[in-house]
């Protein structure tokens, strides 16, 4: 499994409508995860998370949007000037390889206790 970041650094005053776009349109996307804006870091980062079964699924995911269906055209005409809304972005994948479901995390300077 795969998961894929898209990381745009918004105009400011920008991030927050950005990412009520993406979840808007992303909504019914079967690979979407969950979308995110910095607490910390750089400012204004509104970040997408999908995941794929692999690298080709992430690939044959981009088929469907060089589509002409109707739930193309939909988005496209949602998302008309996002771009005018970042500054830059950039895309990160990372190979999945184990997860753990964790509940409550507590770190303390001396020790890391686990709940689950």
């Amino acid at each position: 499994m795969i998961i894929v970041h898209d990381i745009f650094i918004c105009k400011p005053g920008n991030a927050s409508k950005l990412a009520k776009l993406f979840k808007e349109v992303m909504s019914g996307n079967e690979e979407f995860v969950n979308i995110m804006t910095d607490m910390t870091g750089q400012y204004n980062k509104v970040v997408t998370v999908t995941k794929y079964d692999s690298l080709t699924a992430y690939e044959n995911s981009w088929k469907k949007y060089e589509e002409n269906s109707e739930e193309m055209k939909k988005m496209k005409e949602k998302m008309a000037g996002y771009h005018e809304m970042y500054l830059t972005g950039s895309r990160e994948i990372y190979q999945f390889h184990i997860h753990i479901n964790l509940t409550l995390c507590i770190a303390s300077p001396f020790s890391i206790v686990l709940y689950s």
